[in-house]
């Protein structure tokens, strides 16, 4: 099928892209456009990666053509692909993940572009609310918490910098659940200049595929590390560790 992008806003390069994958998400997606047109700062583009959605999500999307709406929809291959090709349509020099069922609080994006004009940071990562607790960059030990040990969150709580998948390539197609892991685990652990900010961007929802499928997380989780070089009996340890703690999960 050709690419198509059947709904654009201005071309204006911008320094910050919002990119967001949806599938059928008309459920969600309206509490995240209210989200993002509460935003004090609204010089950002939003980018939809669209998987050819059949329950009117196109159709809410186009209605917020309003926020520099860049919306491409087509049949693809998961999240990591719709992602990639959100990330490949963007504008701006860093990037914000949002999930359709995720929240920016009104400040985030004044805030992260403060940062932005005051540091050379190639990763901001904020606090993030995620049920009901307020996550922030673990102890940094990337052996024991992975990407953890950079970023609290991919989506909502970190900006990336768009010129590291130039380095690092974009996310991978062979972790279906763990591609930005795998991404994020490789910028930290080369690394890449951190900035860690003390405000809370938003609410991270935790009802996707990896709050959903736990053994399929952990097991991806554990590939990453070893895929970074971490050693492989304490991983394998730790697997099974985390399996037990998760047992009731599973």
């Amino acid at each position: 099928m050709n690419n198509q992008v059947i709904e654009s806003g201005p071309t204006t390069r911008a320094s910050i892209s919002i990119i967001t994958a949806t599938y059928n998400a008309a459920e969600v997606l309206p509490r995240l456009i209210s989200s993002l047109r509460s935003q004090t700062d609204k010089d950002f583009e939003w980018v939809i990666s669209d998987g050819a959605s059949t329950d009117g999500t196109v159709e809410i999307a186009q209605s917020a053509r309003d926020l520099n709406l860049v919306l491409d929809s087509r049949p693809d291959f998961g999240i990591y692909d719709a992602l990639n090709r959100a990330i490949q349509l963007s504008t701006g020099e860093y990037y914000l993940v949002l999930g359709a069922d995720d929240l920016l609080y009104p400040e985030a994006i004044a805030s992260f572009r403060r940062l932005i004009n005051t540091s050379e940071a190639d990763l901001i990562t904020a606090q993030v609310l995620a049920d009901g607790v307020i996550n922030s960059v673990r102890r940094p030990w990337p052996w024991l918490y992975g990407q953890f040990a950079y970023v609290s969150s991919h989506a909502v709580g970190t900006l990336i910098r768009k010129s590291l998948h130039d380095q690092f390539g974009l996310y991978s197609r062979r972790f279906p659940i763990a591609a930005d892991q795998l991404f994020l685990k490789k910028v930290g652990d080369n690394g890449a200049r951190i900035l860690k900010a003390h405000f809370v961007a938003g609410e991270f929802s935790t009802q996707g595929t990896s709050g959903n499928d736990i053994l399929g997380t952990l097991t991806e989780g554990l590939r990453v590390q070893l895929m970074t070089g971490e050693k492989r009996f304490w991983q394998v340890l730790i697997f099974f560790l985390r399996l037990l703690k998760n047992y009731r999960r599973l």
